[in-house]
């Protein structure tokens, strides 16, 4: 089923957390037009119902849902993984993109608070995604779970302490994630993985707008990130089962 984009995932379900920001937009819209039936979260109901009604009547037919989902409360983030599951019959993917940045400007300035905050919406996130989602995606045959992260986790800068922290952290269990695929797999080679796409940061059209002459350099438009998100299921397992998967040029 892999191939060259549009449709090489038609008839694959796939969960999108974060689905309502320029990202999570992207995503789904580029997951409905590969064929996949998308399933989308978002703590924001209101902004999850405008991402999901756009990549709905964009692409006419796709199937795309929406729930708001506490991702916060693991018992809520099972629920919404057995859900899926059972609706759907399977689940081939989950894409992390809940987000957010704290920084300051220098060190010593950091505050702590910064980190209570970072470590639940950057790594509590990750765990009960990873967690809900990890059967699904092995009964799935070909599941994905792709984190985004950030440049910064594997070169942290004095102000981005507690950001680089947190995404490092996640990174970090992602690449745990990917080992038990790989251990489970046993002699056949896993048969989910779990893979991190690596930004610098990411920039979108209204950004654009808001500063026309600015340059973004070494940014990863939302666009390109969705493409890369599909591009995850055109290669093996194997391939991209516990690697960090460069959007930016590796510090």
């Amino acid at each position: 089923m892999a191939g060259n984009g549009k449709g090489n995932l038609e008839g694959a379900v796939v969960a999108v957390a974060g689905a309502a920001g320029p990202a999570g937009r992207a995503a789904l819209l580029r997951l409905a037009e590969a064929g996949a039936v998308v399933v989308a979260s978002d703590a924001d109901p209101a902004r999850l119902a405008e991402a999901v009604d756009e990549a709905r009547y964009a692409h006419g037919g796709a199937t795309v849902t929406g729930e708001t989902v506490d991702l916060l409360d693991l018992d809520a983030t099972r629920q919404w993984a057995d859900r899926t599951e059972k609706e759907f019959g399977r689940v081939d993917g989950l894409i992390h993109l809940v987000g957010g940045w704290r920084g300051s400007k220098t060190f010593a300035d950091v505050p702590l608070a910064d980190w209570d905050l970072l470590h639940d919406l950057l790594i509590r996130t990750v765990q009960h995604t990873s967690l809900a989602f990890h059967d699904a995606l092995q009964r799935g045959g070909r599941g994905r779970y792709v984190l985004i992260s950030a440049a910064g986790a594997s070169k942290p800068t004095a102000g981005n302490a507690a950001y680089a922290a947190a995404k490092a952290a996640a990174e970090a269990w992602t690449l745990a994630l990917a080992d038990a695929f790989r251990k489970e797999g046993g002699e056949d080679g896993p048969h989910a993985a779990a893979a991190i796409l690596v930004v610098k940061a990411l920039v979108h059209d209204a950004m654009r707008a808001e500063r026309p002459h600015a340059k973004f350099a070494g940014f990863t438009d939302v666009k390109d990130l969705a493409e890369a998100i599909t591009g995850v299921w055109d290669r093996p397992a194997e391939e991209v089962n516990g690697h960090r998967l460069w959007l930016t040029p590796q510090p």
